[in-house]
C-alpha cells in the first residue's frame, strides 16, 4: 500500500493536509479535477513560489502563506467541502466535510447550527446604489444598480431581469478593474437592477456596475447623490459610444438629476440638452478621478463642438422640363402634401422627388430635437454631430420587409419611417414592394405615428413623413408613352396597378403624372429655377400656416 499506485480510489479521494505553522506554510493535496485552494477561495497569495507538480492522478501546489480570510470560506466539490476550522488570521487547518460531519487530522465531530438571527460583525449592512440611465427608445426610464458583497464563495450574479448582454457585463467588469489597477472582490457579489420587473437589454450597465463594486468594496469613497451614468465597458476599462444617448440625457433632467456621465464620443449630442451637467468621459479612471476629486471633467457645451455641416441635396435648376410637376411638388412641400408620381421609365421621377428635401422648410428647434433621438436610438446618429439640422431623406429598396419599414424587433427600434420623421421617405418602383410593406404603412399615414406592441415592450414612434412614391403605368412602362408602344395587355395593366391597394392611394394627397421630357427642352440653355427660390415661397406659405393654425396640433394643411 506504500506505493501509490496500489491505492484504492476511496484513499485518492481523501485530502491530506500539512501545516508548517513556524514557516506559515501549508502543503495542500487534492485529487486531478479540483482547483487550487488558493484559487478557489479567492486567497490572494503573498509569494511568487507556487509550483504545481502532477504526479498520475494528484497535483500538487504549495501555498507560501495565506492571506487574512473570513470565517465560513469553503472550496465546494459535488458533497465535498474544504473548509478552515477556526477564526485565525491564517488557516489552521483544512478539513473535508461530507454531510454535516467534518473529517479531519483531530477525528470526527457533527457541525453545529448558528443560532437562529446570527448575524456575523462584518455582515454588510446595506448595499450601494448608482443610478443608471436605461432604455433601448425614446422613453427611457432610470434604473437603480444595487450592489451587495457578503461572504461566501466567490460568486457574481446579476439579478433583475438581464438579458445575456446584461450578464456578460460581469466578465468585462471584471476584466476592467483589473487592468485599471483596482482588485476584484474574492467574495459573493450580488448585482441587482431595479425595477426587477422591467426587462433590462443593452451594455450600457457596465460603468455603473463598476462603480457600484468599487464602492462596496471599499475602494471608492463617493458620494452618488444626483449623478447618472451611461457606458459599455472594453476590457482595458475605455467607455464605448452608445446608442440613445440622448433621450436617456432627456430622461436624467426630466427627473432632477444634476449631472449625468456619458460616452465621450457621445458628448456632441448630449451637450444639447441644457439644464444638467453632461460629463463625458473617455475611460473608467477619469469618472473615479472626478469622483474622488483628484481631477474634474469638464461638462460638455454646445459651443465646444462644432454645428453639423449641412447635407447639399441637388437642385431643382438641373431638371430641365418638367414645369408642372415641379409646381407640384412646391405645393406638396408647402402644404406636407402625400405625392405619387407615375410615368414612363426615364422621365425624371426619381430625380425629382430627390430634389424635394431641398426646398422643404427650414426645422425647429423641436424637431431637431425628435428627429435626432430616433437616430441615436437606432444608432444611425453620424459621428460628431450634436442635431440633425437637415430633413432627412430615406429610400429604402424594394425588397424592404414590412418590420424593417415600420420598426419592431424583440426590443422595438424605429423603421425606415420613423427614420425619416419631419423628412421624406421615398418608394421608388412602390409596386415591387411586398404587400405587406406597404399595407403597414396605413396606419401610420393616418395617425402619424407607428406603434410597436412586442412581449418586451410595446412603444409608440412618430413618423410625421412626407411619402413620395414613384411608379410606372404598366409593367413594360410604356403605357400612354407618346412615341413608344406598349405591350402589355390590359389584364396585365389591370394586375399590375392593382398591387398598390385602394386604401393605400387614398392617403396619397396628390397624384402626379410625369411625362416624357421632350428633346427640345433637354437642349434648352435656359436655366430652370433654383431650389432656393422655390424653398422661399415654401417658408412663406408654412408661415402663413402657422399663424392661421395657431394652437392647434397641426401646423400645415
Amino acid at each position: 500500500m506504500n506505493d501509490r499506485s496500489e491505492r484504492s480510489p476511496q484513499q485518492l479521494q481523501r485530502v491530506r493536509v500539512r501545516q508548517r505553522v513556524d514557516a506559515g506554510e501549508v502543503h495542500v493535496r487534492v485529487i486531478d479535477g479540483l482547483q487550487l485552494v488558493m484559487q478557489r477561495l479567492g486567497l490572494r497569495e503573498q509569494g511568487k513560489n507556487v509550483r504545481k507538480l502532477r504526479q498520475r492522478r494528484i497535483r500538487a501546489a504549495v501555498v507560501p502563506r495565506l492571506a487574512r480570510q473570513p470565517d465560513g470560506l469553503g472550496l465546494i466539490r459535488e458533497k465535498r467541502i474544504l473548509v478552515p476550522d477556526g477564526a485565525g488570521a491564517r488557516a489552521q487547518r483544512l478539513e473535508l466535510r461530507r454531510g454535516n460531519e467534518l473529517h479531519g487530522s483531530r477525528g470526527r465531530r457533527r457541525l453545529e447550527k448558528p443560532p437562529a438571527g446570527h448575524r456575523p460583525e462584518e455582515a454588510p449592512l446595506r448595499a450601494v446604489r448608482v443610478r443608471q440611465a436605461a432604455g433601448r427608445h425614446q422613453h427611457a426610464f432610470a434604473a437603480e444598480v444595487e450592489t451587495y458583497i457578503s461572504e461566501g464563495l466567490p460568486k457574481f450574479d446579476i439579478v433583475g431581469l438581464p438579458d445575456s448582454a446584461v450578464r456578460e457585463s460581469r466578465d468585462r467588469v471584471r476584466a476592467a478593474l483589473t487592468n485599471c489597477g483596482f482588485s476584484f472582490p474574492p467574495s459573493r457579489i450580488t448585482v441587482n437592477l431595479a425595477p426587477a420587473d422591467i426587462k433590462k437589454s443593452g451594455v450600457l450597465y457596465d460603468l455603473p456596475i463598476l462603480l457600484s463594486v468599487l464602492a462596496k468594496s471599499g475602494q471608492l469613497n463617493a458620494d452618488f447623490d444626483g449623478l447618472m451614468f451611461v457606458g459599455e465597458l472594453s476590457l482595458s476599462g475605455e467607455i464605448r459610444p452608445a446608442a440613445g444617448v440622448l433621450p436617456m440625457v432627456i430622461k436624467a433632467r426630466e427627473l432632477g438629476f444634476k449631472g449625468i456621465f456619458i460616452p465621450e464620443k457621445n458628448a456632441p449630442e448630449g451637450a444639447v440638452v441644457e439644464g444638467i451637467e453632461v460629463y463625458p468621459a473617455k475611460n473608467v479612471l477619469n469618472v473615479v478621478d472626478h469622483l474622488t476629486g483628484f481631477s474634474k471633467i469638464p461638462p460638455a457645451s454646445p459651443e465646444d463642438y462644432p454645428p453639423s455641416v449641412p447635407v447639399h441635396f441637388p437642385d431643382f435648376s438641373e431638371v430641365c422640363g418638367q414645369e408642372a410637376a415641379k409646381r407640384a411638388l412646391e405645393v406638396a412641400a408647402a402644404g406636407g402634401h402625400n405625392v405619387l408620381l407615375i410615368g414612363p421609365p426615364g422621365s425624371g421621377k426619381s430625380m425629382l422627388a430627390k430634389r424635394l428635401p431641398g426646398i422643404l422648410p427650414d426645422m425647429t428647434f423641436e424637431e431637431s430635437i425628435e428627429t435626432t433621438k430616433i437616430h441615436s436610438i437606432a444608432g444611425a446618429l453620424p459621428d460628431n454631430v450634436g442635431l440633425i439640422r437637415t430633413r432627412p431623406f430615406r429610400s429604402p429598396h424594394h425588397n424592404v420587409s414590412a418590420v424593417a419599414l415600420a420598426g419592431g424587433g424583440t426590443f422595438p427600434k424605429p423603421g425606415e419611417v420613423s427614420l425619416a420623421h419631419n423628412g421624406v421617405l421615398f418608394l421608388d418602383e412602390l409596386p415591387e414592394f411586398s404587400r405587406s410593406a406597404m399595407e403597414v404603412l396605413r396606419q401610420p399615414l393616418e395617425d402619424k405615428k407607428v406603434v410597436i406592441s412586442r412581449s418586451a415592450a410595446s412603444v409608440a414612434y412618430p413618423c410625421e413623413i412626407m411619402l413620395v412614391a414613384a411608379m410606372n403605368p404598366c409593367p413594360c412602362g410604356n403605357f400612354g408613352h407618346p412615341k413608344k408602344k406598349c405591350t402589355c395587355s390590359a389584364k396585365s395593366v389591370s394586375k399590375y396597378l392593382g398591387r398598390v391597394s385602394g386604401p393605400l392611394l387614398d392617403r396619397i394627397d396628390i397624384h402626379i403624372e410625369v411625362p416624357p421630357v421632350e428633346f427640345d427642352e433637354l437642349t434648352d440653355s435656359r436655366k430652370s429655377e433654383p431650389s432656393s427660390a422655390i424653398r422661399e415661397r415654401v417658408n412663406e406659405a408654412r408661415k402663413i400656416q402657422q399663424n392661421r393654425f395657431k394652437g392647434l396640433p397641426f401646423s400645415c394643411n
